[in-house]
């Protein structure tokens, strides 16, 4: 399965942006496809997943209610919005694919390149 997650960019404090995450090669129906970034000098850390079910993880903590995950499977596509954004969610957001979706980075078998996502204050 290949990834290409896009949509990041420079936005000021308190805007949005919508992240894409393309799959493709595979079945899109049977991966569960999770959201995690990484911030210079911290270890990758989960966002949120979306079961191949269509059910959602819960999210991380600083991230709730800020953000909808939601998949479309016409496009083998899932997005993830992000509202009032602040600069600590300034960080490469990275999507990932397995068979079970899981809060572990290493548990997560195939990723993307990632995208930058930039908040200015």
């Amino acid at each position: 399965v290949q990834l290409q997650a896009s949509g990041g960019g420079l936005v000021q404090a308190g805007g949005s942006l919508r992240l894409s995450c393309v799959a493709s090669g595979g079945t899109f129906s049977d991966y569960s496809i999770g959201w995690f970034r990484q911030a210079p000098g911290k270890e990758r850390e989960f966002v949120v997943a979306i079961l191949w079910n269509g059910m959602v993880t819960t999210s991380a903590d600083s991230m709730k209610g800020r953000i909808t995950i939601s998949r479309e499977a016409a496009k083998n596509t899932v997005y993830l919005q992000m509202n009032k954004m602040n600069a600590e969610d300034t960080a490469v957001y990275y999507c990932a694919a397995s068979g079970q979706a899981s809060m572990n980075p290493r548990a997560m078998k195939y990723w993307g390149e990632g995208t930058q996502v930039t908040v200015s204050s």
